[in-house]
Parts: structure tokens; C-alpha cells; sequence
């Protein structure tokens, strides 16, 4: 696929970025996408390998090896390549619901397991996704379809993240009519609260919610199922439920003084800041403000990161990222070969603006908090953070992070904001409906299944896998569909 010879004549090129001292002056996206000429010239790149690892979704050394929607990346690639942008739209689609979406926060396992990258730069095939469809938008190859016959069934979709919308997109482009029930004021779960406007506009989500509205789907808003919609009317009205509530328990840190105001968990300082953004443009002043504050978030991935570079633009004094791991190598090792997932350190855009706004990584690696120190008011004015260090515990033969002896240290904290991931699903959601659930309170099911112990209850995304990407929430939503459509009429044609 794309030019024989391409990834040899043409360099990788990615789009340009706003600078971090411009760029936090506001929530808006800030990457510039390249010209479609020189897109098509970074498609040619892709170099008709014989195994496409790219597209292989595989589970390597426990962790995915190539794009768990098994999108067709060579196909499109060489589609954009030849010019031919309303075939690469349709070729796209074919598996992924939502590229809109993927093409700004997937962190590209695609790349990761691209051929070129084995002794070069990979294609840039995220990037070339989110050509595709903002292309197909301008043109109008993404307009509404909606469905031409009606099967007469009726389906329940609880949650409007990843999965519960392509869930919903899927069984209604199969002719059932499709109803989703959301319990915040806007569509979009974890899409439109959990991640910030600058890593994804707000305006990208409400686009696609209005062509599935226009395609015939129901969103209802402000329903929370399990608190002012009864399951149980739910399952008389409808002839099958998907339940895709995400895995919405923040792990908390329990030490002394996590009882001191101003700590908050990451998604409730995410959602806050995003819904005082569109409601007012900040004006109703219901955000939690980090202006002048120093801030301490607790933990070190992608909700962490995200925590920093909104805590930066909300003008935090200062921002020190805590990660209780040790720093990963900035480049491959040799028990960590290609095309497994690069278990390399990642600077991400929220350390970068640190690095340039405070002049140092804001990481602080092999360190938790041992202790939240308050003022006389009982707010919290500082942490107590300790070194860790690695040690194999004698009775189990596991490698544990445990504290280092007098390695305690005191650090400014006015705002503390804690992203140490989730626990699972929610107990009152859980327990409305009457599903089974795992030691890990995800919705038990079959392996390799969604439907639950309850008859017509299925679920999907986080809520059934546990804390991921949106590209396996998008997967598990498109096979709960499946189950769903199987169950309904016998046979599916998804």
C-alpha cells in the first residue's frame, strides 16, 4: 500500500503545535494540520509490508500490539495516497465508529506497531485518520445516513462514552430504534468531561451527537439510571439494555489529612473546569479555581498529564506531578522489541508546558505522599511526600514499591488533585439492574461475552473491562452491538 518506495523518499512530517506559551492562554486546540498534498505524501509512506502489524489488535506481552478496531490502516493509507479521500472515509468507517475522536486522543498503537518503526519512523497514520474524516466533514461524506427500514425493536443504552455511543450507532444503522440515557447535562461521558477541550473541542462531540440524532438515535440528558430513572421501567420498556457506564470509582489516597480542603479527585477538577467553560466561558466562576495555587497532582498518566496542562491554564503557580514508578527508558530496550507497545517515557503536551512556563519536568518519580498537611482553617498547605524504591517481598516473590528510610520531604501544596486511576463500576448502577460483578467490580459476563446474568442486560467499555483507552471502549461497544443485534433477530449482520 501507498508508494513502493516512499518510506525511503519522503521523512515523517506531523502536524505543527502552537507554542506551550501561546497555547495555554486558552482551552483550544492547538495542533495545525498539515496541507492535504503533503498528507497524501506522508500516506505514500506506508510500505505495502507483508504483515500489517498495524492493524492486528494483538495482545503482546500483555499489552495491545496494533489497533484494537483492526482498522484497515493500509487500505486508507494508500486511498490517501492516490487522492481518493471519499473511499478512505468509507474504508475507514467500515471499523471505527468514531475516528473523530480516536485521531485526537488515541495514543496511537497503530504507530507503535507500524513496520517502518522497526528501524525508523513510523507512518503517521493518526494523522492521516483525522485528515480523513475532518475532510469527509467539509465535504460532506460524513453526513447523516439514517437507517432505511425499522426492525420495531427497542434498545436501552445506559452511558454515552465511547462504548455506549457506538453501542447506540451501531444497533440503530442496524434499524432498531435506540435510546440513550445520560446522567450528566451533556452527551459525551468521559469524551466530553474527562478530557480537556484543548486535547479535544467540545464542538467535535456535539458535531457527530447531531448526525446520530439526525440518524435517528434518542439522547436523553440528566438521567441518572439507578437515581431518578428506575431500572426496572427500563427493562419493561425496552427489549434489551447495554449498560456503559464507565468505570467511574476514582482511587483515592487514604493518609493522614485527606480529610483537608482543597484535595479534589482529577475527574471532578476536569469536569468542573470543562462544564464552567461551556456554560459561561468561566464567568459562573464554578470551576476549582488553581490560579496563584500550588498544585499537586498524584498520579502520572494520561488523566494526570491532562490535570497539569489545565492546571497551568487556569494560572497555577506551580505544578509537581507525583508517579509512584520509576522514570521508563526514553528509548526501547532489548526485553522490549518491536512491534510490542514502547514501554518508553512519554512527554506529553501538560509536562511540556511545565517544562517551559517552571523550567524543570514538573515528575517527581518513585514518590507518593505520605501526609496532607493543613492550615489552621483546615485547608491543605502542604504534602509529605517519601521516595520509594523497589524490593522483591520474600513471601509472595513480588517486586513491591515500598518507602525509602528517611526520605521524606515537604512540598507547597494549596491544590492537590488525585488521578491514580479507577477502581470499576458503580455499586448503585450495578445493583439497580442486578448484575454480576468481578473482584474487580467490573460487570461480570462470559469471556468474550456481554451479556450478563441478567436476561436482555448486556455491557460494554470500561464498565466491563475495567480503566482503558477510548479506541477498546469504541471495540467493546461495536461487539456489544453484535451480541445485542444476535439476540434480538437471530442473527446479525454487524
Amino acid at each position: 500500500m501507498g508508494k513502493p518506495t516512499g518510506f525511503m523518499e519522503y521523512e515523517r512530517k506531523t502536524s505543527k503545535t502552537a507554542a506551550p506559551r501561546t497555547r495555554i492562554k486558552n482551552f483550544d486546540e492547538f495542533h495545525v494540520a498539515l496541507p492535504l498534498e503533503e498528507q497524501r505524501q506522508q500516506a505514500a509512506r506506508c510500505m505495502e509490508c507483508g504483515v500489517p502489524f498495524c492493524q492486528s489488535g494483538m495482545m503482546l506481552d500483555g499489552m495491545a500490539s496494533g489497533c484494537p478496531l483492526n482498522n484497515l490502516v493500509p487500505e486508507w493509507n494508500d486511498l490517501v495516497y492516490m487522492g481518493n479521500w471519499e473511499q478512505a472515509y468509507h474504508r475507514l468507517k467500515k471499523t471505527n465508529n468514531f475516528p473523530e475522536f480516536t485521531s485526537r486522543v488515541c495514543p496511537a498503537l497503530c504507530e507503535a506497531a507500524c513496520t517502518c518503526g522497526l528501524n525508523g519512523e513510523a507512518v503517521c497514520t493518526k494523522e492521516n485518520e483525522h485528515a480523513i474524516i475532518e475532510h469527509a466533514y467539509e465535504k460532506g461524506y460524513a453526513r447523516a445516513c439514517p437507517p432505511k427500514v425499522r426492525t420495531g425493536k427497542a434498545v436501552a443504552v445506559i452511558g454515552s462514552g465511547p462504548s455506549g455511543l457506538a453501542a447506540a450507532d451501531q444497533l440503530n444503522k442496524r434499524g432498531h430504534s435506540v435510546t440513550v440515557f445520560e446522567r450528566n447535562d451533556r452527551i459525551g461521558g468521559l469524551l466530553m468531561y474527562g478530557i480537556p477541550n484543548m486535547k479535544l473541542d467540545k464542538s467535535v462531540v456535539e458535531r457527530k451527537v447531531s448526525i446520530m440524532k439526525e440518524e435517528g438515535v434518542t439522547f436523553v440528558t440528566n438521567a441518572n439510571v439507578g437515581e431518578n430513572y428506575k431500572a426496572s421501567d427500563i427493562l419493561k420498556k425496552y427489549d434489551r439494555v447495554v449498560l456503559a457506564c464507565g468505570s467511574s470509582n476514582p482511587r483515592d489516597i487514604n493518609v493522614p489529612g485527606r480529610d483537608a480542603k482543597g484535595i479534589y479527585f482529577a475527574v471532578d477538577f476536569l469536569k468542573a473546569t470543562t462544564k464552567s467553560l461551556l456554560d459561561s466561558g468561566f464567568e459562573d466562576k464554578k470551576f476549582i479555581s488553581a490560579q496563584g495555587k500550588h498544585v499537586v497532582v498524584i498520579g502520572g498518566g494520561d488523566t494526570g498529564n491532562d490535570c497539569v496542562g489545565t492546571a497551568i491554564r487556569l494560572k497555577a503557580a506551580s505544578v509537581v506531578q507525583l508517579e509512584m514508578m520509576p522514570k521508563l527508558p526514553d528509548t526501547r530496550t532489548e526485553n522490549n522489541p518491536w512491534p510490542v507497545w514502547p514501554r518508553v517515557c512519554k512527554t506529553d503536551y501538560g509536562q511540556e508546558e511545565a517544562i517551559e512556563l517552571f523550567g524543570a519536568d514538573p515528575r517527581i518519580y518513585q514518590t507518593t505522599v505520605k501526609e496532607f498537611i493543613k492550615d489552621k482553617n483546615g485547608n491543605v498547605k502542604q504534602a509529605k511526600i517519601v521516595r520509594l524504591e523497589s524490593k522483591k517481598d520474600e513471601k509472595t516473590g513480588r517486586f513491591m514499591m515500598v518507602e525509602v528510610e528517611g526520605s521524606e520531604e515537604v512540598i507547597k501544596a494549596d491544590l492537590v488533585l488525585i488521578a491514580a486511576g479507577f477502581l470499576g463500576s458503580q455499586q448503585y448502577v450495578t445493583k439497580a439492574f442486578g448484575v454480576e460483578v468481578n473482584e474487580r467490580t467490573n460487570v461480570k459476563t462470559e469471556a468474550g461475552k456481554y451479556s450478563t446474568n441478567v436476561k436482555n442486560v448486556f455491557a460494554a467499555g470500561d464498565m466491563h473491562r475495567g480503566q482503558s483507552l477510548v479506541v477498546w471502549a469504541i471495540r467493546e461497544g461495536r461487539e456489544a452491538a453484535k451480541e445485542v443485534d444476535a439476540s434480538l433477530m437471530g442473527y446479525t449482520k454487524l
